[in-house]
């Protein structure tokens, strides 16, 4: 009896192949509708989340725009010299910077579109011309040297035009030589710590970019850069005089916005942005004669007082290389008794194979190549100390700000370079011609002839 149940209830519903086809095929088609189905919402979560990641960026990249230049109450450039023949400096364009090219596009229309214009209040009159008042000396360099408040005979200007494109055309040649290497010469803009980058001073009210050189006129540089700029206030309101600025003000670092300080405003985006300043805004620096930068700077360093000098270079250099033993602590004790440190210590300084390997170069003596970087830059305008009243005066008109400031007035004992014999007469030749050899690259670069009478037994 329980068989014959068992067979009847397994013939009660019997099911037919073809039903048994028809269910497997129906749930093989319900499994790929389902993950086509589930393939298309990723598709569109994805395509979402990099419509997001992109629109964010691009935000974020419009607002760092827009807070770098409107927020100092000027959203324009000033790009009024003629640049140079051949390519300028341009963004490299790598693989996966496809979004960041496209932004370089917009950004670019953007500033072009707003160029001249004021965005934060109306545009208002040229404020009238003032001359720079004679300036309270608060500072000993300053008081012992003086100032030059000689009028200037403006029929010898030079043909600054001409002038300028022979000295454009000399760095690009012997930057684009073979024949003719230093170090870092080969590296590019990309491969420059940033730490590297702090002698690139940025206005972007006028946009431009000057690279000061220590003893090349830089504090009035740096002073017309502030009055620029409008970084530095008195009592609220920006300075308009550039020889009002104490000097203790103008080599602050915290008054000026350097390259340097980039990556703390715009992170990642920072050397993005710096190419893009470096190819729209007109960058600058002034040069003079190696060996005559260094007389200077050995002069104002260590033949007046001062005490951050006196113990971080004079009392090494007084142990090392004149034997000393018994070295006074402080600068004022040590100019009592008469102990300084002697011009030939100094070259023996910079010749010093441990004095590189200590620490770089202090800025004041180190290298033009290596502090503004113009195989890297490519500068528009390059001046010389030897001719800074003429220079200064031209690029304040091609800037269009020279009815706002005039460049202040020159050091009246300026280094001069009919010095040089003097000063070398105890140096031996070989150790001259290291020198040389050491700032070779700022004689070549920058148009100084080699000077074959210091170099000659």
């Amino acid at each position: 009896m329980s068989c014959f149940c068992s067979v009847r209830l397994l013939t009660l519903h019997p099911m037919p192949c073809w039903a048994s086809d028809v269910s497997i095929s129906t749930r093989g088609e319900l499994r790929t509708g389902s993950r086509m189905a589930l393939l298309a919402r990723m598709t569109k979560a994805r395509l979402f989340r990099l419509s997001v990641v992109v629109g964010s960026l691009f935000m974020i990249l419009l607002i760092i725009v827009y807070w770098d230049n409107v927020g100092t109450a000027h959203f324009y450039l000033h790009t009024t010299l003629s640049r140079p023949r051949g390519a300028l400096p341009t963004v490299t364009k790598e693989g996966g910077q496809g979004f960041l090219s496209d932004v370089d596009d917009f950004v670019e229309k953007l500033l072009s579109s707003q160029h001249g214009l004021d965005l934060a209040r109306k545009t208002e009159p040229p404020p009238p011309l003032r001359a720079s008042s004679r300036p309270l000396s608060r500072n000993l360099e300053e008081n012992v040297r003086g100032y030059d408040w000689s009028t200037r005979d403006t029929g010898a200007v030079l043909d600054q035009e001409t002038l300028q494109a022979e000295r454009r055309r000399t760095l690009r040649e012997f930057c684009a030589s073979s024949n003719f290497t230093f170090p870092t010469k080969e590296r590019s803009f990309d491969d420059i710590p940033n730490y590297e980058l702090n002698h690139l001073i940025v206005d972007d009210r006028h946009g431009i970019i000057y690279c000061y050189v220590p003893k090349v006129a830089c504090t009035n540089w740096k002073r017309v850069m502030i009055v620029l700029s409008e970084s530095l206030m008195d009592q609220g309101v920006p300075y308009v005089d550039p020889m009002a600025i104490p000097r203790e003000h103008v080599h602050n670092t915290s008054t000026h916005f350097t390259f340097n300080k980039f990556w703390r405003r715009y992170g990642k985006f920072s050397r993005h942005l710096m190419k893009i300043k470096l190819k729209k805004y007109t960058k600058f620096l002034f040069v003079r004669d190696p060996f005559v930068r260094l007389i200077s700077a050995f002069r104002s360093k260590f033949e007046l007082e001062n005490e951050e000098f006196y113990r971080r270079f004079a009392v090494p250099m007084l142990k090392l290389y004149s034997n000393y033993s018994s070295i006074p602590t402080s600068v004022s004790e040590a100019f009592e008794v008469g102990l300084r440190v002697s011009f030939s210590d100094f070259i023996q300084y910079l010749l010093d194979p441990r004095t590189e390997k200590l620490a770089p170069f202090n800025e004041h003596w180190r290298q033009v190549y290596r502090l503004c970087h113009p195989c890297q830059i490519e500068y528009d305008f390059v001046g010389k100390l030897e001719s800074l009243d003429e220079d200064a005066a031209h690029l304040l008109q091609l800037l269009k700000v020279d009815h706002l400031l005039r460049f202040p007035p020159s050091y009246r004992n300026r280094t001069a370079s009919s010095w040089e014999e003097d000063w070398f007469a105890k140096i031996p030749v070989a150790w001259r011609r290291q020198l040389y050899k050491l700032y070779e690259a700022d004689f070549v670069l920058f148009g100084y002839p080699k000077p074959e009478h210091l170099l000659k037994n």
